[in-house]
């Protein structure tokens, strides 16, 4: 089990494989109807084949890993870490499980039940940014107070939110594996969603790497760079042609122009006699 990346002391929080370290805590059997899903879960569902597969391996080899839980309401138990499992002992038939009862407050839950799916690296990108979301939110934590408790880097934690941000058309790629949470990184220096979309589109298409989709995007901010200092570069331009035209005509002048290179020049005068002494003066120009 890959465990880098968690902060010190957090994988004490729930157990990996078959470490199971229960110190002060109470390890028992609990009647599985007594037993209910945190409603913290950050992931939202399960792949169907592979809790088939985890079925049959505990109805092979049964429960080895306990399910952790804290006391909940009407002498229940909430699940933090295992809800798959559960899930799995449920579907089996079976009465009574092994658990290990944690005595846990609502955000040490909510951020074991986090760090289980993370652990076990099958928690898809978008659950896994709102569940980030929403601990910020339901527990008045920065990105850098939450980088602490769960052992990641401020950084990845702004990026990841970031990308609740995204087109819910990106999202939704990312939630059924189409696209990577890397790819989905790569797209936020764009502000564009369109262009987001199109990229992700052509990820897709041309089966892009991250690092090429990082290519683009980078070359794409360039462009754009470049435009807006060609833009402003122009504008310059036109301001001093306005007043060269003032200062030739004497009036006040507007020269609107479109990016396509049309565009209108406005001459203001005040009655009929103005008029005619313009149109002298650009005749003789």
């Amino acid at each position: 089990m890959n465990r880098k990346g968690l902060g010190r002391g957090l994988s004490a929080l729930i157990p990996v494989d078959d470490e199971i370290n229960c110190g002060s805590d109470e390890m028992k059997e609990v009647d599985i109807n007594k037993i209910y899903p945190n409603p913290s879960q950050p992931r939202q569902k399960f792949d169907e084949t592979s809790l088939n597969e985890l079925i049959e391996s505990i109805r092979t080899h049964g429960l080895i890993q306990p399910i952790i839980v804290r006391p909940g309401k009407d002498e229940g138990y909430e699940i933090i870490a295992g809800e798959r499992r559960w899930l799995a002992c449920k579907k089996l038939g079976l009465n009574q499980v092994p658990v290990i009862i944690k005595t846990y407050n609502d955000l040490e839950a909510s951020a074991a039940a986090l760090i289980e799916n993370i652990q076990r690296e099958d928690l898809n990108a978008v659950d896994e940014a709102n569940a980030y979301r929403k601990l910020m939110d339901n527990y008045g934590l920065t990105q850098e107070e939450l980088s602490i408790k769960i052992g990641k880097s401020r950084s990845f934690i702004g990026n990841m939110v970031r990308i609740l941000a995204l087109p819910d058309a990106i999202k939704d790629m990312l939630l059924e594996g189409i696209i990577t949470a890397g790819h989905a990184r790569a797209l936020l220096p764009i502000t564009n969603s369109e262009i987001q979309l199109k990229i992700a589109l052509k990820i897709i298409k041309q089966h892009l790497s991250v690092r090429k989709t990082e290519e683009i995007v980078k070359r794409y901010i360039e462009k754009e760079k470049e435009n807006k200092t060609d833009k402003v570069t122009s504008n310059m331009e036109i301001l001093e042609w306005e007043r060269q035209l003032i200062k030739d005509f004497g009036k006040r002048v507007k020269i609107k122009s479109n990016s396509n290179g049309s565009g209108q020049l406005i001459i203001k005068y005040d009655n009929s006699n103005e008029l005619i002494t313009l149109i002298n003066k650009i005749k003789k120009n």
